[in-house]
């Protein structure tokens, strides 16, 4: 089984789909899963913006926000679980952490493969990463 799972999270049913298949797999394992998230950073100062509007502002803040949910709702099934949010491109992020945390497998939705690009999150991921990856079909 796999001990070490990342999985790519963002703030969609297509990649909660992703990321419950990634629970079910470590709450059978009893490993850990690593879920990964990223923004890019907003060059603009946020200072004058109201709060009610910081995060359009400041991503990073509800990258932190998503991250925070996901964990409890891992955590309420039994998960072990850590949170990684990371500046840049999210293809980039899961990738650097599942180098980083030694990954057996990364998990990440369809999302945007049916565009025939290799540039798309999970085709990018698909073919540079350096462990097994489950792509859950999201859409």
């Amino acid at each position: 089984m796999f001990q070490t799972v990342v999985v790519g999270a963002a703030d969609s049913p297509t990649a909660t789909r992703a990321f419950d298949a990634a629970v079910d797999l470590v709450a059978r394992s009893g490993g850990t899963l690593h879920v990964v998230s990223a923004y890019k950073p907003v060059t603009r100062s946020s200072a004058a913006v109201p709060a009610e509007f910081r995060d359009a502002v400041q991503p990073d803040s509800r990258v932190r926000s998503v991250l925070e949910d996901l964990a409890a709702r891992a955590r309420s099934q039994g998960v072990t679980v850590q949170s990684h949010d990371q500046r840049g491109d999210p293809a980039q992020a899961v990738q650097d952490v599942a180098e980083r945390v030694s990954a057996d497998l990364v998990v990440i939705g369809s999302q945007g493969m049916n565009r025939r690009i290799l540039s798309s999150i999970p085709n990018t991921i698909a073919h540079q990463a350096e462990c097994a990856v489950l792509i859950v079909k999201t859409d």
